[in-house]
């Protein structure tokens, strides 16, 4: 006798029986796992870039100081020369970290007599003070087919802290910073320490917008302040925004010392020093950071500053100050 097939209805039915039995449990693990915390929102409008700042550090929760603030500058184009070897700098650097202004109300006065808060410099958290990528650098009378064997990759680095910030230095023959850095230097038969510069002897960058002063035979440089702007905290905190757009900083004050770490047991040491001209003396190099854009937050309350983050972002002022 033949068998009756089944119908159709309770043929689908068996199939997905496996299916909600999977589903079934897919559901009840869900329930069962802790749900993961949503990344806390980075601040944004006139304060993007500043999800870092380190509004926790024990420097700016001093409640002596009378002034803190959170800075982010990015410069888009310029040129680093070393010796004799031009370094193009074809990617953004960044700079970012807090600032504050201690109880010994530290000011510089310029020769025409007025004056400007300086103010010392922490490290941001959760990421690097500076980030740089490397340029590509060419080797002379060698034609480049293959990177970083024909050419040389060299990327800027920190080699010490940001010091002596003085922001209303801009257009002032001033450094708006000190910032000692040191070259890295990456080709096949480099090594992995090869280095123009150190944390012990670094190279000391004095950028300003202003006229630099170098000794001979150096010529002096002059940068540009760009277009400098003050507004208020949208959100109806008392933070103030300030913003240098456009600028241009310069410096051509500094010497650079030789290489070091180059090939095995430094071997290549000195042929990099005769090819890019180094060591070099005060005035035979420059740096000039191009399209420099740079904005500095700053209040008289760290609780303000910190709600002024947070309301940017549309968060609760405690979840800023955790972040």
């Amino acid at each position: 006798m033949p068998r009756t097939p089944l119908p159709s209805t309770m043929v689908s039915r068996k199939r997905l029986l496996p299916a909600f039995a999977l589903a079934a449990a897919a559901a009840l693990l869900a329930a069962a796992a802790p749900a993961q915390a949503a990344a806390p929102a980075a601040p944004g409008g006139p304060y993007t870039g500043m999800g870092d700042c380190p509004v926790g550090a024990p420097a700016m929760t001093d409640p002596s100081n009378l002034q803190v603030g959170c800075v982010v500058s990015v410069t888009n184009a310029g040129s680093f020369t070393i010796g004799s070897t031009t370094v193009p700098l074809t990617s953004p650097i960044t700079l970012q970290f807090g600032v504050y202004w201690d109880k010994s109300a530290p000011v510089v006065t310029f020769p025409d007599g007025s004056t400007a808060n300086q103010y010392a410099t922490v490290a941001p958290t959760g990421t690097q003070l500076l980030t740089a990528q490397p340029a590509q650098i060419a080797i002379p009378g060698i034609i480049n087919f293959l990177p970083g064997i024909t050419s040389v990759f060299a990327q800027v680095e920190l080699a010490g802290p940001v010091t002596d910030f003085t922001p209303l230095a801009a257009g002032e023959s001033y450094p708006v910073f000190k910032l000692p850095v040191k070259l890295h230097l990456s080709n096949a038969f480099f090594g992995n320490n090869c280095y123009i510069g150190s944390d012990s002897s670094p190279i000391l960058l004095q950028p300003t917008t202003g006229t630099t002063a170098p000794p001979a035979p150096g010529q002096p440089m002059t940068g540009n302040p760009g277009t400098i702007a003050v507004n208020n905290d949208p959100n109806g905190h008392s933070t103030l925004i300030a913003s240098f757009t456009g600028a241009a900083l310069v410096d051509n004050t500094f010497s650079v010392p030789g290489a070091s770490g180059c090939g095995l047991g430094g071997i290549l040491d000195p042929i990099i020093d005769w090819t890019m001209g180094i060591p070099s003396n005060a005035g035979q190099g420059s740096v000039n950071f191009q399209q420099t854009d740079t904005t500095l937050a700053l209040d008289s309350s760290l609780s303000d500053l910190t709600a002024s983050l947070s309301a940017s972002a549309g968060q609760t002022p405690g979840a800023a100050a955790r972040h």
